[in-house]
């Protein structure tokens, strides 16, 4: 995935147009995207960053590594934010299917099926924390007084992407786990058919980074 975002500089230059580009786990940024074949201005490996979405600003998202960067970003739109974080979570699932083929290759032939389900709960994970912090964010709007009906409007609209991701990851969960347990899928499927498609994430800045 790649396009454009606005990246927090510094108070003296505030925020920045940035072209960022998500690429085999590692997510790079450029002055502009004619700007790619001449080197990046800065990356951070996917699988080391923490996310963190704003409950004020629903096109603001951080991005961290402990003790270590921190990238405040903003995208073009709501929707947007919410393709960014969707993907970046896939990515990092994708890495922890990675790591697990890597640790498992002395145990014999690959089997797919037990490898793409290691990496499925990381996935999961992602999302159900995106949708934790929507809910917050949702829930927030909700109980102001007179409530912010156009807030509450942006945030269903923003987590019905992340709910339609969490669907298709879980019926992804469901088709690997057919084979290996005939006896518990039935029962799953039953659940899963009554689930249903909902339609409803105090940031801080760094004056000390330098403008990159």
């Amino acid at each position: 995935m790649e396009g454009v975002l606005l990246k927090w500089t510094n108070y003296w230059n505030g925020w920045q147009t940035r072209w960022f580009v998500l690429h085999d786990g590692i997510l790079s940024y450029y002055r502009s995207a004619e700007d790619v074949n001449q080197g990046c201005k800065g990356s951070v490996k996917v699988s080391a960053i923490q996310i963190a979405v704003s409950n004020v600003d629903s096109t603001r998202m951080d991005l961290s590594i402990p003790g270590e960067k921190n990238l405040y970003l903003k995208a073009p739109s709501p929707q947007e934010r919410q393709l960014w974080l969707v993907a970046l979570g896939s990515a990092k699932a994708c890495v922890t299917l990675t790591t697990v083929m890597k640790n498992s290759a002395l145990d014999g032939p690959p089997q797919e099926g037990p490898r793409d389900l290691a990496a499925t709960p990381a996935e999961l994970r992602t999302y159900c924390d995106i949708l934790m912090q929507q809910v917050h964010a949702l829930k927030t709007a909700a109980s102001q007084d007179p409530p912010n009906v156009e807030k509450i409007s942006e945030e269903s609209k923003v987590i019905s992407v992340t709910c339609d991701s969490f669907i298709r990851s879980l019926e992804h969960c469901m088709e690997l786990t057919k084979d290996g347990f005939p006896t518990k899928i039935h029962h799953i499927d039953r659940i899963a058919s009554h689930i249903c498609r909902p339609t409803v994430p105090v940031m801080r800045t760094n004056s000390t980074e330098k403008k990159a």
